[in-house]
């Protein structure tokens, strides 16, 4: 079985954006607000698979911005930074 997880960034009523983040192995939803919130549910998740995900797909409403979108993009950097300093090697490799 493939362990793979949607992630799609919505916009709230409030203007704020969220990212809502599902298994479509077992229909779990988790609503993240923030990277923080987001990458310890993906880890949540997939400590039932035993760290094992197959794949994460990317997605946004049609009412996202494109500032949203680069603010996003820039604090994955950060947090993709801040987690290979504290492995001490690339998560791209």
């Amino acid at each position: 079985m493939s362990v793979v997880f949607e992630s799609i960034i919505k916009i709230d009523d409030n203007g704020q954006w969220f990212i809502e983040l599902k298994d479509t192995g077992d229909g779990r939803v988790a609503f993240c607000l923030n990277l923080d919130e987001y990458s310890q549910k993906v880890e949540d998740f997939g400590s039932d698979y035993g760290g094992h995900i197959d794949e994460v797909r990317w997605s946004k409403d049609a009412n996202v911005p494109p500032h949203v979108m680069d603010e996003i993009r820039l604090e994955m950097a950060a947090h993709q930074a801040e987690i290979e300093k504290k492995k001490g090697e690339s998560l791209t490799n």
